[in-house]
């Protein structure tokens, strides 16, 4: 397993993005006016602030109340913490089909709102290829103050003392988005301690944190297989997507064949990037209503939950080295703790993207409901626990701590977005922090096999999709 050990001695980063950390609320527009109605519903592309409102008040905000441990005597003896990169720029395939839509309506569209106006004279297209997903200042601000917000909730762990005698160790993706965040993280940490006779390390390692890449039947199967997405396929050209794209039609005064699914998809786009990018509400969003918002939200889960969660094995199976890497990394600092020695990895940060995140919450069982999502049954997934937009937020988060509660009575508590999620399978306190050992118990086909290069063979598993 390559790892690239990347000595920080310059930080050079793209010329949008700065080192200046401001330790306060850093969003300049906080009316809720300025926020849209629709903001809840963006899915992979929504702000980590949606998930947690209170950070709109509060960046730094912490609710130590939902951490409490089961008794006084337990403490944090290690932290593993799965993290999606910050806010991005679209990437170019996304900032082509927004292109395409601008021209249209630039050049078609006749309604005679003000917004539209807005969008035909003031708006222009700024985006450019050159951007393909690379980390915006926001992006760098949300995990310079997740690193601070989560100093406050785990304080023993992530110290400065911790920090520089190297008990906490960081691997990133390869991708600039992955890097910049992992840096970002790290100057979350060493401005908040004033921190400037020392820099710190980071690996490189994609088999972890992009083992989707490296995962051939997954590749093949799913990624490179069209029909692996057919109920996307299918809802897309079904009446509730037809009726969002009839509805963009009619408030840009265009025929209706001229606004596709791509156009709407676009669009709803333009309308997020701008929000999340640079906290506008823009007129781009006055092309969706709620209900329109709703379906485009679907649309996105649809696509998240055929290509990397519950609708083909491999998805999740494709995270087996993720897995493993993480109940490896628990293990060690359990068996330390019990011999009496100092544990050698009190935290360890790992940088990837929403495609690591998801397939890794699959294989755990979380988010998993009675129906699978499909083409036809929108309308009975309302109250769906598979939401991206409450999983997959920019800055996303899994963190488990282990926790040392006196004689063997070691305990693991999950959190996603910095709040408690329950093991399926496990209940009542033995679902927010259960001991450790019936955590391993409920995993234990997993750990005893799930072996990424069994299960990623291409000819040694029938086609699954």
């Amino acid at each position: 397993m390559p790892i690239i050990l990347w000595k920080i001695i310059v930080v050079h980063l793209t010329t949008t993005i700065g080192f200046s950390c401001c330790f306060r609320n850093d969003v300049s527009l906080e009316d809720n006016q300025d926020i849209p109605a629709i903001a809840k519903y963006f899915s992979t592309k929504g702000r980590y602030e949606e998930v947690n409102p209170y950070l709109i008040e509060d960046i730094l905000a912490v609710n130590r109340s939902i951490l409490q441990p089961p008794s006084a005597q337990c403490r944090e003896i290690h932290l593993t913490a799965i993290i999606r990169h910050g806010t991005r720029y679209p990437t170019t395939k996304n900032i082509k089909k927004m292109r395409k839509l601008y021209d249209l309506v630039k050049s078609n569209a006749s309604a005679e709102e003000n917004w539209l106006h807005e969008l035909q004279t003031q708006w222009t297209m700024w985006y450019n290829e050159d951007m393909d997903g690379r980390l915006v200042q926001k992006g760098v601000n949300d995990h310079k103050h997740l690193a601070v917000r989560l100093s406050k909730l785990f304080p023993s762990l992530i110290s400065e003392e911790k920090l520089r005698g190297g008990l906490i160790k960081f691997i990133t993706s390869s991708k600039h988005r992955c890097v910049n965040s992992t840096l970002s993280f790290k100057a979350g940490l060493t401005e908040l301690w004033a921190i400037k006779d020392k820099e710190f390390d980071h690996a490189v390692n994609d088999a972890l944190m992009r083992f989707f890449d490296k995962c051939t039947r997954f590749v093949q199967e799913v990624d490179n297989n069209p029909s692996a997405l057919t109920e996307v396929d299918k809802f897309k050209e079904g009446p509730e997507m037809r009726r969002v794209q009839e509805k963009i039609a009619d408030r840009l005064k265009v025929q209706y064949p001229t606004i596709t699914d791509d156009m709407a998809e676009a669009a709803f786009y333009l309308c997020a990037y701008e929000f999340a990018i640079k906290t506008v509400n823009s007129p781009w969003c006055r092309l969706f209503d709620e209900v329109d918002a709703q379906v485009m939200e679907y649309a996105n889960d649809l696509k998240q939950f055929w290509k990397r969660s519950y609708g083909h094995d491999i998805n999740s199976k494709s995270s087996c080295i993720l897995f493993h890497d993480l109940f490896s990394r628990l293990d060690k600092a359990a068996d330390e703790n019990k011999s009496g020695q100092q544990v050698t990895e009190a935290v360890t940060v790992q940088v990837g993207h929403a495609e690591t995140l998801l397939p890794l919450l699959t294989l755990l069982g979380f988010f998993k409901d009675s129906e699978a999502l499909t083409s036809t049954n929108y309308a009975t997934q309302t109250e769906r626990s598979f939401r991206t937009s409450h999983m997959l937020p920019y800055a996303a988060n899994l963190v488990l701590v282990l926790y040392d509660c006196g004689g063997s009575d070691l305990r693991l508590q999950p959190l996603l977005n910095e709040k408690p999620v329950a093991f399926s399978g496990l209940t009542g306190q033995q679902a927010s922090m259960p001991l450790y050992q019936d955590v391993k118990e409920h995993y234990r086909e997993l750990l005893h096999g799930c072996d990424f290069e069994t299960e990623c063979e291409l000819f040694k598993h029938p086609a699954q999709v």
